[in-house]
Protein backbone atom coordinates (compact mmCIF):
# COMPACT_ATOMS: atom_id res chain seq x y z
CA UNK A 1 0.00 0.00 0.00
CA UNK A 2 3.36 2.39 0.93
CA UNK A 3 4.44 1.95 -2.23
CA UNK A 4 1.45 2.59 -4.47
CA UNK A 5 1.13 6.02 -2.66
CA UNK A 6 4.50 6.62 -3.01
CA UNK A 7 4.11 6.16 -6.58
CA UNK A 8 1.09 8.13 -6.84
CA UNK A 9 2.85 10.96 -5.27
CA UNK A 10 6.08 10.78 -7.58
CA UNK A 11 3.35 10.60 -10.61
CA UNK A 12 1.28 13.30 -9.78
CA UNK A 13 4.60 15.64 -9.06
CA UNK A 14 5.76 14.62 -12.56
CA UNK A 15 2.87 15.82 -13.80
CA UNK A 16 2.64 19.39 -11.83
CA UNK A 17 6.27 19.70 -13.22
CA UNK A 18 5.93 18.81 -16.47
CA UNK A 19 6.51 22.76 -17.89
CA UNK A 20 9.95 22.80 -15.39
CA UNK A 21 13.21 23.02 -17.33
CA UNK A 22 15.55 20.42 -16.61
CA UNK A 23 13.10 18.60 -14.87
CA UNK A 24 13.86 14.42 -14.91
CA UNK A 25 10.86 12.16 -14.34
CA UNK A 26 10.58 10.11 -11.08
CA UNK A 27 10.17 6.42 -11.01
CA UNK A 28 9.44 4.20 -7.73
CA UNK A 29 9.71 0.61 -8.47
CA UNK A 30 8.26 -1.90 -6.03
CA UNK A 31 11.31 -4.31 -6.75
CA UNK A 32 13.90 -1.55 -6.37
CA UNK A 33 12.34 -0.69 -3.48
CA UNK A 34 12.08 -3.99 -1.75
CA UNK A 35 15.69 -4.63 -2.99
CA UNK A 36 17.19 -1.67 -1.03
CA UNK A 37 15.21 -2.01 1.77
CA UNK A 38 16.41 -5.92 2.50
CA UNK A 39 19.80 -4.77 1.66
CA UNK A 40 20.19 -1.91 4.27
CA UNK A 41 17.94 -4.34 6.77
CA UNK A 42 19.92 -7.55 6.11
CA UNK A 43 23.44 -5.73 7.86
CA UNK A 44 23.83 -6.96 11.03
CA UNK A 45 20.32 -8.42 11.64
CA UNK A 46 18.81 -11.87 12.48
CA UNK A 47 16.69 -13.16 9.97
CA UNK A 48 13.06 -12.55 12.07
CA UNK A 49 14.06 -9.17 12.31
CA UNK A 50 14.84 -8.97 9.37
CA UNK A 51 10.98 -9.56 7.93
CA UNK A 52 9.93 -6.95 10.64
CA UNK A 53 12.45 -4.20 9.82
CA UNK A 54 11.55 -4.60 5.61
CA UNK A 55 7.63 -4.32 5.89
CA UNK A 56 7.56 -1.80 8.78
CA UNK A 57 9.56 0.88 6.91
CA UNK A 58 8.31 3.44 5.37
CA UNK A 59 10.49 4.90 2.68
CA UNK A 60 10.38 3.74 -1.22
CA UNK A 61 12.86 4.14 -3.38
CA UNK A 62 12.16 6.96 -5.52
CA UNK A 63 14.82 7.03 -8.58
CA UNK A 64 14.98 10.00 -11.39
CA UNK A 65 14.92 9.34 -15.44
CA UNK A 66 17.65 10.44 -17.29
CA UNK A 67 15.63 10.41 -20.36
CA UNK A 68 14.82 13.39 -22.04
CA UNK A 69 11.38 14.53 -24.12
CA UNK A 70 12.89 18.01 -25.01
CA UNK A 71 14.65 20.42 -26.14
CA UNK A 72 14.86 22.10 -22.40
CA UNK A 73 15.64 18.89 -21.11
CA UNK A 74 12.69 18.14 -19.34
CA UNK A 75 11.68 14.34 -19.05
CA UNK A 76 7.98 13.95 -18.61
CA UNK A 77 5.67 12.90 -20.52
CA UNK A 78 2.00 13.97 -19.66
CA UNK A 79 0.37 11.50 -21.48
CA UNK A 80 2.24 8.49 -20.55
CA UNK A 81 2.35 9.93 -16.51
CA UNK A 82 -1.51 10.35 -16.77
CA UNK A 83 -2.30 7.05 -18.04
CA UNK A 84 0.58 5.51 -15.01
CA UNK A 85 -2.15 7.65 -12.62
CA UNK A 86 -5.12 6.17 -13.70
CA UNK A 87 -3.67 2.88 -13.62
CA UNK A 88 -2.32 3.07 -10.29
CA UNK A 89 -5.43 4.35 -8.88
CA UNK A 90 -7.07 1.42 -10.07
CA UNK A 91 -4.55 -0.76 -8.03
CA UNK A 92 -4.96 1.31 -5.15
CA UNK A 93 -8.79 0.46 -4.92
CA UNK A 94 -8.49 -2.89 -5.96
CA UNK A 95 -6.16 -3.27 -3.00
CA UNK A 96 -7.78 -0.96 -0.54
CA UNK A 97 -11.20 -3.13 -1.53
CA UNK A 98 -8.99 -6.55 -0.48
CA UNK A 99 -7.73 -5.29 2.63
CA UNK A 100 -11.65 -4.60 3.41
CA UNK A 101 -12.82 -7.54 2.70
CA UNK A 102 -9.99 -9.52 4.45
CA UNK A 103 -10.79 -7.02 7.48
CA UNK A 104 -14.39 -7.99 7.41
CA UNK A 105 -13.50 -12.09 7.43
CA UNK A 106 -11.60 -11.57 10.49
CA UNK A 107 -14.43 -9.26 11.86
CA UNK A 108 -16.93 -11.69 11.76
CA UNK A 109 -14.10 -14.66 12.80
CA UNK A 110 -13.43 -12.85 15.81
CA UNK A 111 -17.22 -12.34 16.32
CA UNK A 112 -18.29 -16.22 16.28
CA UNK A 113 -20.41 -15.83 13.13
Amino acid sequence: MGFLWTKQAAILDNIANAETPNYKEKVVTFEESLRSKIETAARGTTPRKLVRQVLETEDMAVTEQLVQTRMDDNGVNVTTQSIEAVRNAFQLRYVMSSINSDLAVLRSAVRGQ
